[in-house]
Formats: structure tokens, C-alpha cells, sequence
């Protein structure tokens, strides 16, 4: 009897740990925890959400604050040998869009990244961002529609642009206008959560 038991305990184990899905997060300042300590940002509070839940997910987060697609490009390779993620969340471009950088330049280091993460066996989640209205309707267009052509061509999960709403609330927001402040946090948090979870438990 104790060995049926053993081997039932063994065999329910292997398919926890198969479930297990990592998820490697590659953004800018919006993920890394902008003028905040790194245990508050959006990432940081997903894996403790997973811990917390008894979840067998890991995340892993390799934003940078500033980075654009072509610094993500440079990095990627290092970091999916390093992780060997089953999971890659693309949240990047902003930087490029704040910076004027022709939208034909981040669409083609977007599907660098896409291409290069495929390749090494992980899926892909794009993130949609947006840019202020200031920097013309054209140019915002024309940014903003790369996403969704993206993830129509590679057939990619896209998962809303995570500030739309907190956006609307300025006490949730730093005086730039732009990055989120430490009580976002966890919205933020919770939105990624309820996008990401039925991907990573294969329920798509």
C-alpha cells in the first residue's frame, strides 16, 4: 500500500512539474519598476501572487528602464539561453515611439525578437503600446497599429496596452505622465495575471 501511495504522490508530482510554465518578461520602465525598489514593481508582485497561490509558475523579469528594441535584440539571445523560457512577454517600442524612431525600424526588431524567441521554443505575448497624443495622429497610428498586424501575422496572443485604464487616474501616475507610480503596481499586476493565466495553463 505505501508503495502505490509513493508512486501516486510521484506521479501526481510530474504533473505539477510539467504544468510549470516560466515567463520571461522583456520591457522598459514600465515593467522594471521605475523609481521604485524592485520588489514593488508589476513583475515582482506576480511571482509573489504565484508563491502566494501555491502557483508553479515562475517569472522572470528582464526589463530595463529605457530600453528600446534594438537594446532588447542585443540582449535576447543571452537571456533565452540563460532562462530558457517557455513564455516571452514582449513590452517594448515605447521608448523608440518617445524617441521619433521611425515606426518601419521598431516593427522590424519587434518580429527580430518574435523570430529569435520562436526560435529558441518559447511562445510570444505582445504587449500593444500606446504613445501621447502629442506626437502627431499619424505617427501614432501608424506606431500603434504594428501590434496588432504583428499578432495577426505570427497568430500571437496581444495582450491590451496594461495603463489604459490607470492612465485615466493621475494619482496613479507619476508627474511625467508617463510611469506608473509603486499603488499601480498591483493593478497592473492583476490585469497581466488574468490575461497570462489561461496561456500558461494551456487554455487558449
Amino acid at each position: 500500500m505505501a508503495r502505490v501511495l509513493l508512486a501516486l504522490l510521484c506521479y501526481l508530482g510530474s504533473i505539477g512539474l510539467a504544468q510549470a510554465q516560466s515567463l520571461l518578461i522583456l520591457g522598459d520602465s514600465l515593467s522594471a519598476g521605475y523609481q521604485m525598489p524592485l520588489e514593488k514593481s508589476w513583475p515582482s508582485l506576480l511571482q509573489e501572487r504565484w508563491v502566494r497561490e501555491g502557483d508553479i509558475h515562475r517569472a522572470i523579469n528582464a526589463s530595463i528602464s529605457g530600453e528600446t528594441t534594438q537594446g532588447a535584440l542585443t540582449r535576447l539571445p543571452a537571456l533565452l539561453k540563460e532562462h530558457q523560457p517557455d513564455w516571452v512577454l514582449i513590452e517594448l517600442g515605447g521608448n523608440d515611439g518617445l524617441r521619433g524612431f521611425p515606426p518601419q525600424v521598431t516593427e522590424r526588431n519587434l518580429t527580430a525578437l518574435i523570430d529569435r524567441a520562436t526560435a529558441a521554443g518559447a511562445r510570444v505575448i505582445l504587449t500593444q503600446i500606446r504613445l501621447p497624443p502629442n506626437y502627431g495622429a499619424r505617427y501614432v497610428r501608424q506606431f500603434e497599429q504594428i501590434y496588432p498586424s504583428l499578432a495577426e501575422q505570427y497568430r500571437l496572443p496581444l495582450m491590451p496596452f496594461f495603463l489604459d485604464d490607470i492612465a485615466l487616474h493621475p494619482e496613479l501616475m507619476m508627474n511625467d505622465g508617463i510611469h506608473p507610480k509603486p499603488e499601480a503596481q498591483p493593478r497592473i499586476r492583476d490585469t497581466v495575471a488574468r490575461f497570462v493565466a489561461p496561456l500558461l495553463q494551456g487554455e487558449e
